[in-house]
């Protein structure tokens, strides 16, 4: 008889529904996933509340756990501070992307899950190997690139089937802005 085959932990790290279901899609027959909703980035806080939802519905679908970080916007508002006009894809995202990143691997330590990565590389407006770099800053990081393999257009497809909120700009209200692709 063979032992069943135990899968790897891994922590992702959602920025919103549409973008994690390919995602999982793509990580479920590998992992054994948790997935991380923490984006004190996302205002006003009734759109943060609305892309949480849709998370909680897409968990649901998959059986998956979710854990919520506590939303602290005005944190993440130092973060940003002195950025708030840089264009999207700027100084202002890499500081945002290091931000949510760093509570990814700090959740995963502290979930004994052995490794985390992101969905925010599934979107074409992120600069992946920004993404990389910021997260290679933690020794538990896994650089995924979710674009590969039509994942954008997977994941469109996928938020559709499920009926997920598919929202118009990154999340900080300075994007929201100057709001400039769908999600």
């Amino acid at each position: 008889m063979t032992a069943p085959v135990v899968k790897p932990s891994l922590l992702l790290h959602v920025c919103c529904a549409p973008c994690a279901t390919h995602c999982i899609e793509t990580l479920l027959p590998h992992y054994t996933l948790t997935l991380l909703f923490s984006n004190s980035n996302i205002a006003p806080q009734a759109e943060y509340v609305q892309r949480l939802e849709h998370v909680r519905k897409l968990v649901t679908l998959h059986g998956l756990p979710l854990i919520e970080d506590a939303y602290d916007h005005a944190a993440w508002c130092t973060i940003a501070r002195g950025l708030e006009h840089e264009p999207e894809q700027s100084h202002r995202c890499r500081a945002c992307f290091a931000h949510n990143l760093a509570r990814a691997a700090t959740f995963a330590r502290q979930h004994n899950l052995a490794q985390f990565t992101t969905t925010l590389t599934v979107s074409p407006h992120k600069q992946t190997p920004v993404i990389f770099e910021v997260g290679r800053q933690h020794a538990n990081f896994l650089a995924m690139d979710f674009k590969k393999n039509n994942g954008f257009a997977r994941s469109i497809e996928l938020s559709r089937k499920h009926g997920l909120y598919r929202q118009e700009y990154c999340g900080c209200e300075f994007g929201r802005k100057n709001p400039k692709f769908e999600i």
